[in-house]
Formats: C-alpha cells, structure tokens, sequence
C-alpha cells in the first residue's frame, strides 16, 4: 500500500477556471453527425431530425465551446454549401476523410443544435483550400446583423438575428502534410496574419486561435510556434496545441502517466509564446487553446484505410469508433487535472471528439444512446471545478515508466470557489498494481471544510468497457472519504480516478 500526502491553500491561486477549458468538438468525420447528433428517422428524433437522447447526455457531459466544423473537414470545407433550402445544397468529396458530403446539416442547423444542448459555437476557417476572402464573407454571413448582402441572405435563410461567434480558428493543422493547403510555418503565418487582420476590422469583438503544431511529435515543433507567432502575435489570443495519446505495447504505467507529456508540452508552447513576445517588447500575452485532446488509439486506424478508391465514397462510414476502457478513462481524467493545473494559460480546450468519433457518446442507429467510460471523469469534472484552480502540493511515491521516467502515483488537481465557499479535489492512482492511501490537508481552505459524497472511477477489470451489449458495465462509485481535524483520508485501488468535493460545513 502507497501511501500520499496533499496539501490545499485557498491563497496558491492558479488562475481562474474558464468554462471553455471544458469544450468539445464535433466535426464532418464517420459517424458524428450523420448517424450521431442527426438521425431524422430515430424514435427520439425531433421535428429538427437531432437525437433527444443524444441531446440529454450532451447537457449532461456538460460541454461549454464546441469547435467546428473540424478538424481535417475544415480545410476543404465550403461553408456556403450548408446554408440555404436543404433540396438545393450540393453533395461534396470530403478528401479529408474519404467520403461523401451531404449537408443535410449546415450551420444553421448545428447553431439550433447548440441552443438545444446549451454550449457556445467555436468557428473554424478554411485556411487550406480557401482563404482570406471565403473568412471574411464566413465572418460577415454569421456576425453582421444586417444591412449586406450576406447578412441579409443569413436572415432569409431564416436566421434574424446574428449568430454572434466569439472564438475562430484560423484553419486546423497547417503543419501537417496530411492537410489540404498543408504549408510552411513562415507561409502559414503569413496568410493567417492576414486573415486576422480582415477579420479583425471586420468584427474587432472576435477571439482567435492560430494553428499550433499538430501535437510535439512533430519535426517542426518548437520552432513553428516561434514563427508562426512571429507573424501573428499582435492580431491574434491564442495558439493551438493538439494531443492523442493511447496504450502502446502494453505499456500501460507510461500511459497512465502521459499527463507528464501534456504538462510539458503546455510549458513548452507557453516559453516559446513568452519567448516571441519578450523579443516583441510586448506586455500581451498568448494563451493557448488545447482544442483537440483526448484517448485516440491511431494504431487501429484499419477502418479509414479501407474506403479508398475514386468510386468507394460513402455517407457516414463507421471510422475511429474507439471503444474506451477504465484506463483510458483514468488517462483522461489525469489529462483534465493537467488542463487545470494549468489554466492560467489554457482557457480554452476541446474535448475531440464527441460522438460516436473517439467519443464519450456512443450510439446505434435506430437504436440506444450511451455512456463510455471516458464520459464519467469530463461530466464530473466540468460539474464540479469552479472558482479558480489552486496548486497542489502533493508528498507521493514514486513509479518507473519507460518513457518518462519515475513520475508521482498520484496526481491531483484543486479548485476553490470562494463565494460559494465550496471546491473539489480531482485525483487519480497512477500506480498499475498498488493501492495508495491519501491524506488530503484542507486546513488552508477555511476553518469546518469537509469532504462531501465522492465518486470513483475503477474496476477490478481495468479493461472493462461499456458497449452496445452492456451499456451500464461501467459506473462511477461511491468513495469512502472520512474528514477529522480538518484532514480527508481516502484511499484509492490502483488504476483509478477520483473526485471529491469539499466545502464549508456549519
């Protein structure tokens, strides 16, 4: 038995928890529209054709900013293809994703769907294939109120009023060959600088993400962010990071541990963001938007490469349908306590994807919608962390892994409402094998703070799934959590996470 020690002060602020770090993302991809979000003839469907069900676990995941269209779509996307009567818009190749296009569901559509689930719409450009001028008219068609030509053909395609985004992505990935429009980072920067500059005289209210690298494995990283950000660090808020990570080899303490990636590659990005603006003499300063992230086992990418071909070009094939564990979801409850420990910089995040696509919601045609286990630790987290995220400091063993190196067992993050006079303390087991008992001080927190009903996200089998069979195979549980002298003790069995509210009691 591993034993751990936490440490709380309400005083060793982070920085304010954004909503936005808790957003998701939905893009063109598989079956994440068409046979996900949108199924016209389902039993729970709408008059508008989106899944009711769906809608439900969507408002109880509790996602904030939903990126979109993409993604890979992004790059090839023509937004004017989805607006307008549905009998008159084109069908399109996605070459992004090797299949064919209806838009059935436009922008239009998937602004009621958000109104419906209750989160925000993070706009992204086609920076690929199109450019600064298709930004602009985007831009214009969404945010004027009227009075254009494209603002008035918004309102006769039965939008009145604007649909006012804040947040725009400046394309997705530019650093990858993969990509449509894939370029250099200096010409890259250039164009995307330019488009800031359009868009910002157009709507100088708006937010916007340039492309970062497309996750630190890449050759260029680093130095793509220095001179992306060299071109655009005036004109635009944010810069991009993008992280997958999965078990490989049977490696599972290095997986476990890969919020210690997460965490550097956030300080990488934020010394080289820091870097370009000191060199600027600049006192503003670049946050990041982690807008992609997530468990994505891309070893199993077969299914893609099966729809080749220039006559094999279907709607909504089944493709990246990964079907998560209790690991994975562990791995993503620490990736989250990495997004917190770190939000004074990222205040923008997106969860990719949402479902049925790498996804915390699954579901069948004509069939069930349902909960993966990765649902639980993102539901539960943005339920619970409000206020500002504090620094934890934590006394905790030690575990070897093979990529990198002896990493605590048990990582925590901490945040602390001081209206509500409430937090809660997210942890998770690193350890494979062991169970660790952990005091948690909450002393600094204020004098009668307690520990109130906390939940735990573990199986004897760490492999064990929900699935179409056995949607309810995984749950959170009750966690025994005793308070004395202003000390929670808990203890939690390995390959597990946890949260644990604590608040003012008397």
């Amino acid at each position: 038995m591993n034993t751990a020690h936490l440490v709380l002060d309400r005083h060793a602020v982070v920085g304010p928890v954004h909503r936005r770090l808790f957003g998701g993302f939905v893009e063109h991809l598989g079956r994440h529209i068409y046979d996900g979000i949108y199924e016209p003839t389902h039993p729970t469907a709408g008059p508008d054709g989106f899944r009711r069900d769906v809608i439900a676990l969507v408002r109880e995941l509790g996602v904030s900013t939903i990126r979109y269209p993409g993604g890979n779509f992004v790059s090839g996307f023509r937004w004017e293809d989805g607006v307008g009567p549905r009998e008159q818009r084109p069908r399109r190749l996605d070459l992004a994703w090797h299949s064919t296009e209806t838009n059935e569901v436009g922008l239009h559509e998937f602004a009621g769907w958000l109104d419906a689930v209750g989160s925000d719409l993070m706009l992204a450009v086609n920076l690929g294939t199109r450019g600064v001028e298709e930004a602009l008219e985007l831009l214009e068609y969404t945010n004027v109120p009227g009075g254009t030509t494209l603002s008035e053909r918004r309102r006769a395609n039965g939008r009145d009023e604007p649909f006012g985004v804040e947040m725009w992505c400046l394309g997705n990935e530019m650093d990858g060959p993969w990509q449509l429009g894939h370029r250099s980072a200096d010409a890259y920067g250039q164009v995307a600088a330019q488009a800031a500059r359009a868009m910002r005289m157009l709507d100088p209210s708006i937010r916007l993400v340039v492309c970062g690298s497309s996750g630190s494995h890449m050759p260029t990283f680093g130095e793509w962010e220095r001179t992306v950000l060299t071109h655009t660090y005036d004109v635009v808020d944010y810069i991009s990071c993008h992280a997958y990570y999965e078990e490989r080899d049977g490696d599972v303490a290095s997986f476990l541990a890969s919020g210690v990636d997460m965490d550097h590659f956030i300080e990488t990005v934020v010394a080289t963001a820091d870097h370009v603006g000191a060199v600027r003499r600049s006192r503003k300063r670049i946050d990041i938007s982690f807008d992609e992230w997530n468990v994505w086992y891309q070893s199993r990418f077969e299914s893609f490469e099966q729809i080749r071909g220039i006559d094999n070009w279907p709607v909504a094939p089944r493709l990246l349908e990964d079907v998560y564990s209790v690991t994975d979801a562990v791995v993503v409850g620490g990736l989250l306590i990495s997004l917190l420990r770190h939000a004074d910089r990222v205040t923008s995040a997106s969860l990719a994807q949402l479902v049925n696509v790498i996804a915390p919601i699954m579901t069948e045609p004509g069939g069930p919608a349902w909960r993966q286990t990765t649902f639980f630790p993102f539901a539960t987290t943005s339920r619970l962390a409000r206020g500002t995220s504090l620094r934890v400091v934590a006394d905790a063993p030690t575990r070897a892994t093979a990529r990198y190196g002896d990493v605590p067992v048990i990582d925590a993050a901490a945040t602390w409402d001081e209206a509500a006079a409430s937090g809660a303390v997210f942890l998770v087991n690193r350890d494979p094998e062991a169970a660790t008992t952990v005091t948690v001080d909450l002393g600094r927190l204020g004098d009668g703070v307690r520990a109130g009903d906390s939940v735990l996200l573990h199986d004897e089998d760490r492999h064990a799934r929900n699935t179409l069979a056995e949607p309810e195979r995984v749950r959170l549980r009750p966690l025994d959590v005793t308070t004395s002298a202003g000390v929670a003790t808990l203890t939690l069995p390995p390959v597990s996470w946890a949260a644990v509210p604590v608040a003012v009691v008397g």
